[in-house]
Parts: C-alpha cells; sequence; structure tokens
C-alpha cells in the first residue's frame, strides 16, 4: 500500500515575497513590536545613498526577487522564521541596488534569498561578490531551477518551502561564526599583543552588572540586526542561566562577541565587559572543579574556513605561535570537526577547510593563566541526540532511534516555549517512529500533540498542517477506524487545495491516501466509507449544481457488464447523482466490480438529499 507522508514539509513559501520598513525600537516599545528586527525594502527606483549600518554581528541577510508583496500573509510568516536565524534582512526588488548594496559591505558576510529567474540570470554575478557566503534559490520550480543551480558553487540549494532555508541558513550562519575568529599567527604581533591587554583590562574592572546588563540592553536596541525578543531575554532572563549556557544559546550574545573581538570594536567589549568576565570566572571555576578528573593528555579538534591569503600565512608559521583571539570552542568528536566545519568550508571558493588538531597536556596547563573545561550546552545535547535518533530512523533501526529522539524532545522542552514550532516537528518524529513500529496508539499520541502546537503556531492553511492532518489519517486507517481517516484525508486535501499549485505532488499523495483507502478494504467497509464520502461532499456538488444551467443528456459506461445508466442533466437530483458518480470514478475510489452497486447506493443517497 502506497500511502505516505510522515515528514513535516514545513511552511510554504513564495519566490515574490518582501519585507517592510519598521521603526526602531526604543527601550519602552510595546510587547506588539517584539518581534521586528533591522528590516528595509528597497525598490526599483534609481539606487539610492545608503545610511551608514549598525552592524554588530558578523552576518546579514538580503532577499532579492522582482515581485515582492510585502502584504502577503505568506510573507510575514517566512519573515519570522527568517528572524530567528539572522536579525538584519533587507529585501530588494531591483538587483542593480542589491549588488551595490553587497559591494559596500566590508566586515560582514552576506547570506542571499533570490527567485529562481534572477538567480539564473545573475549566478555570475553572484559568484563574483567576495562579500557573499552562501545563496538560496527561492522559487516554485524545484527542478527546473536545480539544473543551472547545481553548477553554481555558491548557491547551497533551490528551495520551495521557506523553512529549509531557515535550516540550511542556521547552519551556515554557524559555520560563518566559526570561521570568522580572529587568529593571529605570530605570537608577538600587535593584534595579539593589544587583545591580551584588553583582555586584562576587562577582567579587572568590577561594576555594578544590573547597571551593566541595562548599560547593554540599551545599546543593542540603538543597533540594526538585534531583534527585540533577544533584547528582552537576555533583560529578564540572564541571571536564570550560565555564562557558557548563554555563550552558546541562540541569541545575540556569541555572534555580537565575536564581531567586537574581530574588528577590536572597543564599545562592543566594553558594553559585553560584564559578560566577558563572568565567561571567565565560569570557565576558571569549571575547570577547577574537573582538573582532577581530566586525564594527562587528551586531543580535542576543530573545523574551521580559513581564506587562502590566512592559509597562507598560517604555513609560514610551522613551528612558530598562532593564537585565537576568542573564547574557543573545541570538540572530542574528530568527525563532528570534520564533516559539519572543515569539510564545507573546503568547497567555498578561495576558501581552505582546516582541522584542528590540538594535543592538551594538563600538567603544563597548569601553569598557563588560561582556563580550559569541558562544558556541553543543552541546545548541543537535544541537537546531537536528534541527530542520533535520524540515523538509527534512516537505518530502519526504530527501537534505537525511540530513546535518542526522547532525549531530544525532553531537552527542547525545557529550553524552548510550549508552543515553539520546533517542538511540532520533534513531536511528529517520533510519532512516525511508533508508527513504523505498528504502535499506533502511541504514534497518534505525538501526532496529535504535533498538530495541537501546529494549529497555535501556524496559519490556518499552511502545508504543515496538511501533513498533520495526513499522518493522524494514515494512523487511524491502520487501526480500523476508516470514518477519522477518511476526515483526517479530507483535511490535508482541503488545505492542500488552496496552500499548493495544482500540481504538487503533495496533492497527489492525498489522492492517493483516499483511493487507498477505498480500495484496500473490503465490501462493506467501502460502502459506509463511500456514503460518508458523500455526505461530505453533496453540500459543495449541490451548490455547484445550482449554477449550472444546462440541460443535456449524457451516458456513462458502469460496472464489467456495460450496464448503461443514462442520467438526463434538467433535474437537481440527476445533475447531483451525476457528479457524484463522477467525482467517484475520476479518483479511481472504487473498483469495476462495485460500481453497478454503488451507481444505485449513490441514487439513493441523493434522493434522500436533494
Amino acid at each position: 500500500m502506497d500511502k505516505k507522508q510522515h515528514s513535516k514539509s514545513t511552511a510554504s513559501g513564495s519566490s515574490s515575497s518582501s519585507t517592510t520598513n519598521k521603526p526602531k525600537k526604543t527601550s519602552s516599545s510595546s510587547s506588539s513590536s517584539s518581534t521586528a528586527a533591522s528590516v528595509s525594502t528597497m525598490g526599483r527606483s534609481a539606487a539610492l545613498p545608503q545610511p551608514a549600518r549598525r552592524i554588530i554581528q558578523n552576518f546579514l541577510l538580503v532577499w532579492l526577487d522582482a515581485n515582492i508583496d510585502e502584504s502577503k500573509e505568506d510573507f510575514q510568516n517566512s519573515l519570522k522564521h527568517l528572524r530567528r536565524i539572522v536579525a538584519s534582512i533587507t529585501t530588494f526588488t531591483d538587483t542593480r541596488q542589491c549588488f551595490d548594496f553587497l559591494s559596500g559591505i566590508t566586515k560582514e558576510k552576506a547570506f542571499m534569498i533570490v527567485s529562481g529567474s534572477l538567480g539564473q540570470k545573475f549566478a555570475p554575478e553572484m559568484e563574483a561578490i567576495p562579500q557573499l557566503e552562501s545563496v538560496y534559490v527561492f522559487c516554485g520550480n524545484q527542478s527546473y531551477h536545480e539544473q543551472w543551480a547545481n553548477k553554481v558553487p555558491k548557491i547551497k540549494g533551490v528551495y520551495t518551502k521557506i523553512e529549509p532555508i531557515c535550516k540550511a541558513l542556521e547552519i551556515d550562519r554557524q559555520r560563518c561564526d566559526q570561521a570568522m575568529i580572529s587568529i593571529s599567527f605570530n605570537g608577538l604581533d600587535a593584534l595579539f599583543m593589544y587583545t591580551q591587554l584588553l583582555k586584562e583590562a576587562v577582567l579587572e574592572i568590577e561594576d555594578d552588572d544590573k547597571k551593566s546588563i541595562k548599560d547593554l540592553v540599551t545599546y543593542c536596541r540603538e543597533q540594526e540586526d538585534i531583534s527585540e525578543d533577544q533584547i528582552k531575554q537576555v533583560e529578564n532572563e540572564y541571571r536564570n542561566h550560565t555564562p557558557i549556557w548563554w555563550y552558546t544559546a541562540e541569541t545575540f550574545i556569541y555572534p555580537m562577541l565575536n564581531h567586537g573581538l574581530r574588528v577590536m570594536n572597543v564599545d562592543i567589549i566594553m558594553k559585553l565587559g560584564f559578560f566577558i568576565r563572568h565567561l571567565h570566572n565560569h570557565i576558571t571555576k569549571l575547570h577547577r572543579e574537573q582538573e582532577n578528573n581530566m586525564p594527562k593528555h587528551f586531543q580535542v579538534f576543530r573545523g574551521q574556513g580559513l581564506s587562502s591569503e590566512d592559509f597562507e600565512k598560517m604555513k609560514k608559521t610551522i613551528g612558530g605561535l598562532m593564537s585565537f583571539n576568542n573564547f574557543l570552542s573545541t570538540s572530542r568528536n574528530r568527525n563532528i570537526s570534520l564533516e559539519s566545519f572543515a569539510r564545507p568550508a573546503a568547497k567555498k571558493p578561495n576558501s581552505v577547510g582546516i582541522l584542528f588538531i590540538m594535543n592538551i597536556d594538563t600538567t603544563i596547563c597548569k601553569n598557563s593563566l588560561t582556563p580550559f573545561a569541558e562544558a556541553t550546552s543543552d541546545r548541543d545535547k537535544a541537537a546531537y541526540n536528534h541527530q542520533l535518533g535520524w540515523v538509527y530512523n534512516r537505518m530502519g533501526d526504530y527501537s534505537q532511534a525511540l530513546p535518542y529522539y526522547e532525549k531530544s524532545l525532553d531537552i527542547y522542552k525545557k529550553i524552548l516555549p510550549p508552543n515553539d514550532i520546533g517542538l511540532a516537528s520533534f513531536y511528529n518524529n517520533i510519532g512516525m517512529v511508533y508508527y513504523n513500529m505498528g504502535e499506533y496508539s502511541k504514534a497518534l499520541k505525538y501526532y496529535e500533540k504535533d498538530l495541537e502546537i501546529s494549529l497555535k503556531a501556524l496559519p490556518p492553511n499552511h502545508p504543515d498542517l496538511a501533513t498533520s492532518y495526513n499522518n493522524i489519517g494514515l494512523v487511524y486507517d491502520e487501526m480500523g477506524e476508516y470514518s477519522k481517516a477518511l476526515t483526517s484525508y479530507e483535511r490535508a486535501l482541503e488545505i492542500r487545495k488552496i496552500a499548493l499549485p495544482p500540481n504538487h505532488p503533495d496533492l497527489a499523495t492525498s489522492y492517493n491516501n483516499i483511493d487507498q483507502l477505498f480500495e484496500h478494504h473490503n465490501q462493506n467497509h467501502s460502502t459506509n466509507l463511500i456514503i460518508g464520502y458523500l455526505k461530505l461532499h453533496v453540500k459543495r456538488f449541490q451548490s455547484s449544481s445550482r449554477k449550472s444551467q444546462r440541460s443535456k443528456t449524457r451516458t456513462r459506461n458502469i460496472g464489467t457488464n456495460e450496464q448503461h445508466l443514462s442520467i438526463k442533466m434538467n433535474k437537481q437530483h440527476d445533475i447531483l447523482v451525476y457528479k457524484m458518480n463522477d467525482e467517484l470514478y475520476s479518483k479511481s475510489m472504487i473498483n469495476n466490480e462495485k460500481q453497478t452497486s454503488v451507481a444505485k447506493l449513490v441514487n439513493q443517497l441523493c434522493l434522500m438529499l436533494v
């Protein structure tokens, strides 16, 4: 039985989307504007002089589409998803303005979302912009645009929905941050000495943490690339978490600190001075707690990209000293550092993928003033468990996948809001595992929880809702509750008819699942299902029948005995009978052996309904 669809296809999007200009928030901004960030739209007019940008992170996002329509609800939903990854978003309808804007970037990296038509036309120009890190093609015809996009190195993929873009963007943003940590290849160079002096000064300052947090919040609200939600999170919750938690959490703190230390922005460093002290002291405390249990010798790894220029500098310092002018994150897992960071960096133009292998001798490190400690964030633990669950699930080892998925969900439930749309996907994944294991009642429980969150977090006709209803229908089908299965399949189909283009494969999935529901169950069940199907559709058929002003006679072949039922289309009853029969036959919901009896059933039912 070829019934399908468990994985969440995520939010739909359109290449004809845009952003809106919004006023900058002040410290007294209302909650209704809490999701706003730096967003601007550039039109088709002649290129305008650009004001100085106040960017304090390493990256920004541009969205180029000639058909931008900022009034679309679909676009506003897409913007909310993107702001969780990159707060500074600028949209363009004019290609020249977009490229002029990108050319003016000197200290940051840019990511770009581009429509299929413009991406195809201007691919060589995009490749030539050194500040442009990655490109994501957002279109309505994936297979067509993949033919040219796969040949362009900077293009990370072709997408028809916004969520996959967000996932790819989040990964690329992390890699970008990791690669942009400032490195000195000679221990006596000016940058190294300046960094050391500044660090010592910051660590010796003693001030009021409450005032420091207030000053940081005020400063961040004056910038263009920090969302109000994240600012409020730091303002209200800073003392609820450890410094290492904040350093690894999805907030502005890590990229802001990284950017400040990389470009030696004293304003940023001083505003984050209290956090630098807290993080340094936290690592020192953990080091004291862990040093007696640490092995004498061990290895850690770090994968990242280096520019070709920096790589040449590094080769010249073989046997010398090098320093990372920041807090340094490493991993004991060589494969994660290699596959997640070093190898992808090697695929970029003018970039070299580097895997640093660091041999740690704790006896030597005891004499160092730089503390180190082993720390794993909750988010890292959750992501690690989810990845293992995904691997085992792909292997078909569902009993192994389940506990990893459940551990991941338990952690995410602690760090995410209860109705965060990300939780819906985790519930869906566990439901899918239970479905594959044949434990349908448990699968239903998780699928329904997925639907509950999705209904609160998504627009009413969002494609992910259709996936949730479809998966619930699959479970009811397997449990033998065919009427409930039909209702869920129908709801999925209704949403997909509204949200998706008419030739979308998910529509075929819905029609196929309804078809299979009729095809693979016995006559008694089929009869009940057909009655249910007709009742669901009778009002729609009646409505369309009233609009019909034509009167003609049509003959249709019904059944294997080639019995003919002549239907004169001049009465409401006859119109209704014909339309219902046509609906059933056109979707292959009944086989030839049942057609004659079904035709009689349709006729009788319509007599009762009209």
